[in-house]
């Protein structure tokens, strides 16, 4: 039997290699997720080794509120220059060294843009002199105020050389010094990680980044010989007492390191993501090709149990098949991964401004993940053709090879029951009834895509009856179309392959587009504004608009209302919630079109808070009931509810006063919403707006439209990545789809050459295959964008509270996939195609 199987499996080697390519592809993506974390995440700990190298304990204030680096990090705590003298009393201590180094100072270009970041800090810091990390270029390092050195990756970006003017942003208004210096670190590095970094003077970062002097962002403290950090860490925190922190240099290493690391595992889910997704269509693939060659060999197994051979050894004869087809996947596509984690390596270390990558290597984990993964969804995707070539009598040996068709009632059944349980496991997830909501929504759609591939057999006659009247008008045809729907359970295999990826596309398409035109309906709604003021994007903080700048806006000619929000995380009664700051109620209400449904504030004073309805019902408040509110720079304040307004738009539902602007992490404005008087056009207020934006090159001036438009880009980038990664699992569809015409046009030898016998010439019989590829294909494309349609439509009324409650179906692309499934029937029929036309007639006739 064993010498049986390997003889099976050499003789159909292009067939399953074309059903390996499915597991290959989705070994890719797991190994090369796995070796892509594996070497940065080593070489982010290398690189936090060298720049700690020199601290042996690190004192920083405890921060009050945790902010993820997605919403902008957490705000900088400042330790007082008095705190120098405690920690240096602490027995052990060698020396204690005050460190300014914060991220948010930002270097304008040539060009008067500024330049921006793909994602590293823009680090502004105190210039402390060279050491074992930091090593000068060129020139010397800062000594006047007027003055700044500044890493070697910046240097080069910018096109400076030392005796140039740089203009930086910081909390404080576009400023100009003079470049004295430009330095890079150990091991030739121009940068840590894509780091931009300025080195000011002490006083003047002090000032630029913290906002006063006499204060540091963190202490760096080195250890007397013969004293461990651990030790000394210790005896510093007993000293310095609560509000701030003490951490070995090691500790902080491995902190800063943990951060990239989120960051990595982020970016990795998403590519076992799509692994899943691939290896999920790739089980269709496989188990139509075992199928087909399990029905095809019907005389051959057959004839191995009259001989002797067991149900037993018949089954594992295929599985023994299917395992082997796994193994080569597997270190095919291992390999391949590894090649891919290394070249993604390569790609952010080049991205990201010169990251030093560690040494290539590849981890056990993602070795046993690719086996695992290979051989396992091969077997699993083999299991049921195996248990039925095993139910093959020995009396079949002097039978055709076809076996006849089975009833499809008990597989509708059950497919009709696994959908009904998605359909419930989605309305459960998606109205948040249950714990584990995402996972609800994922075993929603896992559960959906099984139960409508199982109802796909029932469908696909009466389906492919109808999309193949628009080819009945010529003999290919008509007979294209007999033959897509002669054998549903393998027309409907291949079909439920495409399925999958279309749909998925399918429902990006929909969220995300329900999603923009939500954005749209908001700025056409209840949004009154003309104009918007707002900072772009240009780094991992959103910038900022000056309050000063702003004020001066209320004041042009032609403003009837200008209201200003500043948006930052905050601890608000024990959880932690966004809070908005607004400059002016008055201005609030006018511009979002709110009036109070309970009190009714003419102005916010200092200790007042108003808040939406939702919001109130969800915290428990009403009219006069405090809040107390931990803001991100460690002040802690207790406000009282003043107003309660409708649902609103706001961060947080609530909104703060002016004054509480200082305690925000930082106090600039977020957006800027300006309306116009009645019968002044945009164009007479937006220009004088400019003007007053001149040193402010981050913040511009944008209409409604505008502003809309530049909301909605992120989510078309989204949308195209995604699309971009789901055709990986339509090309594995295409596959399946020349694979089953492959072995089709194999088991119907006889068939074809009676028709060529009979008159049917070449070009009719290419035609013929093409129109049951085409036919095929639209068939899962039209299941996969009803289904994607009603996943997307089910994802966009859960997300109502989100802010998505605009449906959009997207009937034009929706359109495209299923005209683009008929284009790829076409290409997927090609070699097929040639190859039936290509069947010598008088041997097809002689074929058993």
């Amino acid at each position: 039997m064993f010498r049986a199987t390997l003889k099976s499996l050499l003789s159909r080697k292009l067939r399953l290699a074309m059903s390996a390519m499915a597991v290959i592809l989705g070994v890719t993506f797991v190994s090369g997720a796995l070796v892509l974390t594996d070497t940065l995440g080593r070489s982010f700990d290398s690189m936090f080794s060298s720049v700690y190298s020199d601290t042996d304990v690190g004192v920083t204030g405890a921060a009050k509120v945790e902010v993820s680096e997605v919403d902008g990090g957490e705000a900088p705590t400042s330790v007082p220059a008095s705190l120098i003298d405690t920690v240096a009393a602490v027995s052990g201590v060698a020396q204690v060294t005050g460190v300014v180094s914060v991220d948010g100072v930002r270097v304008v270009g040539g060009d008067g843009k500024v330049i921006p970041s793909v994602g590293a800090p823009r680090v502004g810091e105190s210039w402390t002199g060279e050491s074992a990390l930091v090593r000068l270029r060129e020139g010397r390092g800062p000594s006047a105020p007027d003055e700044v050195a500044i890493n070697a990756s910046l240097a080069d970006v910018g096109d400076f050389t030392v005796g140039d003017s740089v203009d930086v942003l910081t909390l404080e208004p576009r400023r100009s010094f003079k470049l004295v210096g430009i330095f890079g670190y150990s091991g030739d590095r121009d940068t840590l990680g894509g780091t931009m970094s300025v080195a000011f003077t002490e006083p003047v970062a002090q000032r630029l980044m913290l906002g006063s002097t006499g204060v540091f962002s963190s202490l760096n403290v080195r250890a007397a010989d013969g004293v461990e950090p651990a030790e000394l860490r210790d005896r510093v925190r007993q000293a310095i007492g609560g509000g701030y922190e003490a951490k070995t240099g090691e500790e902080l290493a491995d902190e800063a390191a943990a951060g990239f690391r989120d960051g990595l595992a982020f970016f990795s889910q998403i590519l076992l993501g799509f692994a899943a997704v691939a290896l999920f269509v790739g089980i269709f693939l496989i188990l139509n090709t075992f199928s087909i060659i399990a029905a095809q060999r019907t005389r051959e197994m057959a004839l191995l149990r009259s001989i002797g051979a067991s149900r037993r050894q018949v089954m594992l004869s295929v599985l023994g098949e299917a395992t082997v087809i796994g193994l080569i996947a597997a270190v095919v596509g291992l390999a391949a991964g590894v090649g891919a984690g290394a070249g993604l390596a390569y790609l952010v270390s080049r991205y990201s401004g010169g990251l030093t990558l560690a040494g290539l290597s590849v981890p056990p984990v993602a070795i046993a993940a690719a086996f695992g993964v290979g051989v396992v969804v091969t077997v699993i995707a083999a299991v049921v053709p195996a248990l039925r070539a095993s139910r093959v009598p020995p009396i079949a040996a002097m039978r055709d090879s076809a076996g006849p068709d089975r009833p499809l009632t008990r597989l509708a059944t059950v497919g009709a029951v696994i959908t009904g349980i998605g359909a419930v496991l989605l309305v459960l997830g998606l109205t948040a009834v249950v714990p584990g909501a995402m996972i609800a929504v994922l075993g929603g759609v896992l559960a959906s895509f099984i139960g409508v591939s199982l109802l796909t057999p029932v469908l696909s006659r009466p389906a492919v009856a109808l999309l193949g009247r628009a080819f009945v008008r010529s003999i290919p045809g008509k007979l294209g179309r007999l033959n897509a729907g002669r054998n549903p359970r393998r027309t409907a295999i291949t079909s439920a392959a495409l399925m999958v990826g279309i749909a998925l596309i399918t429902a990006v398409s929909v969220v995300l587009g329900s999603a923009s035109e939500s954005i749209r309906g908001l700025a056409s709604g209840s949004l009154r504004a003309d104009l918007v003021v707002r900072g772009e994007q240009t780094g991992l903080q959103q910038p900022g608009v000056r309050p000063e700048v702003f004020g001066e806006v209320a004041k042009l000619s032609g403003v009837s209302a200008a209201a200003a929000v500043y948006r930052d995380q905050a601890v608000v009664n024990g959880d932690q919630r966004y809070v908005t700051v607004i400059n002016d109620l008055a201005s609030l209400t006018e511009v979002f079109s709110l009036r109070p449904v309970q009190g009714d504030p003419r102005t916010l004073g200092p200790g007042d808070i108003v808040i939406d309805q939702d919001h109130a019902t969800d915290m428990g408040l009403s009219l006069g009931s405090p809040v107390s509110i931990q803001f991100a720079k460690g002040q802690q304040r207790t406000y009282t509810v003043t107003g309660v307004y409708p649902e609103s738009d706001l961060p947080g539902g609530m909104a703060l006063p002016q004054d509480a602007a200082q305690y925000l992490s930082t106090p600039t404005i977020s957006l800027g919403y300006v309306q116009l008087a009645d019968e002044v056009p945009v164009d007479q207020v937006k220009p004088r707006i400019e003007a007053l934006l001149a040193d402010d090159p981050e913040v511009s001036v944008v209409d409604l439209s505008s502003f809309a438009d530049q909301q909605t880009d992120s989510l078309d980038q989204i949308r195209l990545m995604i699309q971009v990664l789901l055709g990986l699992a339509i090309f594995i569809a295409i596959l399946g789809v020349v694979n089953t015409l492959a072995l089709s046009v194999i088991e119907r030898v006889r068939e074809i050459g009676l028709l060529r016998a009979v008159g049917l010439n070449r070009t009719q019989t290419i035609k013929m295959i093409m129109v049951e590829a085409v036919i095929i294909s639209l068939f899962g494309a039209l299941l996969g964008v009803v289904v994607g349609g009603g996943l997307g439509a089910a994802a966009v009324q859960g997300l109502g509270e989100q802010g998505i409650n605009e449906l959009v179906v997207p009937w034009g692309q929706m359109a495209i996939y299923f005209a683009g499934a008929g284009v790829v029937g076409v290409f997927a029929a090609v070699l097929p195609a040639l190859r039936a036309a290509r069947i010598n007639v008088l041997g097809a006739i002689a074929a058993p």
